[in-house]
């Protein structure tokens, strides 16, 4: 079992940058496929992004393509979420979720088992 907790979330410029991190307890966190979700008030929760328990291999959302970059330390059990070139639209709760099974990366929410409880992003325009 994987337990999750996010932090780095506040308030931002448009334009600004920010890195959420994703602190995960637990064993084996190298043998399991992260991703990033997000959930502005009254939409669906959305996908941002995922990254391979390795960390090398990634994929992101069209809406932040070039803008954001995920990143891992499997030394240290944190998942990183870098976003840069904020804008207003990026405002949501962002959430981190793992996925047993390291090798292959999925834009799907119900394919991740273990989820945090989400870090507020707010971009100011």
């Amino acid at each position: 079992q994987v337990q999750l907790v996010e932090s780095g979330g506040t308030l931002v410029q448009a334009g600004g940058s920010l890195r959420l991190s994703c602190a995960a307890s637990g064993r084996s966190f190298s043998g399991y496929t992260m991703g990033w979700f997000r959930q502005a008030p009254g939409t669906e929760r959305e996908f941002v992004a995922t990254i391979s328990g390795s960390g090398g291999n990634t994929n992101y959302a069209e809406s932040v393509k070039g803008r954001f970059t995920s990143s891992r330390d499997n030394a240290k059990n944190t998942l990183y979420l870098q976003m840069n070139s904020l804008k207003a639209d990026d405002t949501a709760v962002y959430s981190c979720a793992a996925k047993s099974g390291g090798l292959f990366l999925s834009q799907t929410a119900t394919a991740y088992n273990y989820w945090g409880q989400g870090t507020q992003v707010i971009v100011s325009s």
